[in-house]
């Protein structure tokens, strides 16, 4: 019993030695694993474009370490930059008619594209060879098409659709006063809204001419439609509701009362619902998009104008113009996640998400700046304050966006 407590003792003093000698060995192959847990994943360098209406540029910011990289003259008055799909090219469209189309990166001007006398709602085909504007000014739809580029002289791009140079193909006049221009996901049949009549205008991207007509509510103006083609939402932006019509037929289905005056509808991916914001009201409403009916009506910040649904659209970011603040709301629980909203500025105008889904970045056209935020659903709940930076742009931004492209 003595030489097993005197060997349980040995074996005691020698684990504890070899313990010790363990120690450092086990800390040093753990501490750094801790340390790059706690560390911050650097963020991907994406590029914002963003359109600056007074200044009439087009800059790119950097939003890995936020700076403009680079600033290109564009059309005076522009509104709106749109990536062209299948393509790293940017269309500016410009409110004097003129459409400047922009290769990224760099970015370097291709051309300059003479609409008309107005340029407004440019909207692509899904395969990216035609594109189609509306030109209000002269009461016409103009359809776009890409020539080939050797056609032009130009040496061939590896991308034939970078490479393309937009011809105007077709001019179609409407009557009325055009409103606004939307695209079937298909690709199939355009609408466009008009006033005096109150009319939706359906259009055939096959035939380049009119399917028919349907009346709707007063000074009709935003539209979306749903991802299975059948059925085309307006915002009657002259009274309090908005009209849904069947895309085949091009019949009237319903008249939605929503009880506010509708000025933006952002359809949520899956199709089901359709948030309707309301600058007057500062209210959010939210519609069953497959019954045609009222769910819930929301309050929000001052003079909402623009919304963007996260990755999985379990957020919906909202630019409220007014009081300069963003709004995340969580979709399912119908909650706002940051309380206080975040200020970016003084007047937010448009918003973008990096492809990761990780920033948000805001256009402050009075602030002319870019805001950018953190996006993530967790920070969203728990940091005190999303905010990043802001970057200062331009003057008047209006619009941005943030291709999938990373690096220069």
């Amino acid at each position: 019993m003595q030489v097993k407590r005197r060997a349980g003792k040995w074996a005691d003093r020698q684990m504890g030695s070899w313990g010790l000698f363990l120690l450092p060995i086990c800390l040093s192959a753990y501490l750094p694993a801790l340390v790059a847990c706690r560390r911050q994943v650097p963020l991907k360098p994406y590029t914002a474009y963003v359109v600056n209406h007074q200044s009439a540029t087009l800059a790119a910011v950097n939003l890995a370490d936020f700076r403009v990289t680079a600033s290109l003259p564009v059309s005076p008055l522009p509104e709106r930059v749109l990536l062209r799909p299948g393509a790293r090219q940017l269309y500016v469209v410009s409110a004097t008619g003129k459409i400047s189309v922009v290769t990224f990166p760099p970015l370097q001007s291709v051309t300059t594209l003479d609409v008309g006398k107005s340029a407004k709602d440019l909207v692509f085909s899904p395969d990216g060879f035609s594109a189609y504007v509306l030109d209000p000014a002269d009461h016409q739809v103009v359809f776009l098409s890409c020539q080939p580029p050797w056609a032009a002289g130009i040496r061939p791009a590896s991308n034939y659709l970078e490479g393309a140079i937009p011809t105007v193909s077709f001019r179609l006049r409407i009557n009325g006063a055009l409103a606004d221009l939307v695209l079937s996901p298909d690709g199939k049949t355009l609408v466009a809204s008009s006033t005096s009549p109150d009319l939706l205008t359906f259009i055939s991207t096959k035939t380049r001419q009119p399917l028919g007509t349907v009346e709707v509510g007063q000074s009709p103006g935003p539209m979306v439609v749903l991802p299975d083609n059948s059925k085309v939402f307006v915002a009657d932006t002259g009274e309090e509701k908005i009209s849904a019509a069947d895309l085949a037929t091009r019949k009237l289905l319903s008249h939605i009362e929503i009880g506010a005056r509708p000025t933006a509808l952002l359809l949520k991916p899956d199709g089901g619902e359709l948030f309707v914001l309301a600058a007057a009201s500062s209210t959010l409403i939210i519609v069953d998009a497959f019954h045609d009916n009222v769910e819930q009506t929301f309050p929000l910040g001052r003079d909402p104008m623009a919304g963007i649904f996260g990755q999985d659209a379990s957020v919906l970011f909202i630019a409220n113009a007014g009081d300069g603040s963003v709004l995340a709301l969580d979709v399912p629980n119908r909650q706002v996640l940051a309380m206080p909203p975040p200020h970016v500025g003084m007047e937010p105008r448009a918003l973008a998400l990096t492809p990761d889904g990780r920033l948000l970045v805001v256009a402050d056209r009075a602030a002319s700046s870019l805001a950018i935020l953190h996006a993530d659903r967790t920070r969203l709940s728990t940091d005190r304050s999303v905010l990043i930076t802001t970057v200062t742009v331009g003057a008047s931004p209006v619009d941005v966006v943030v291709p999938d492209v990373i690096g220069p």
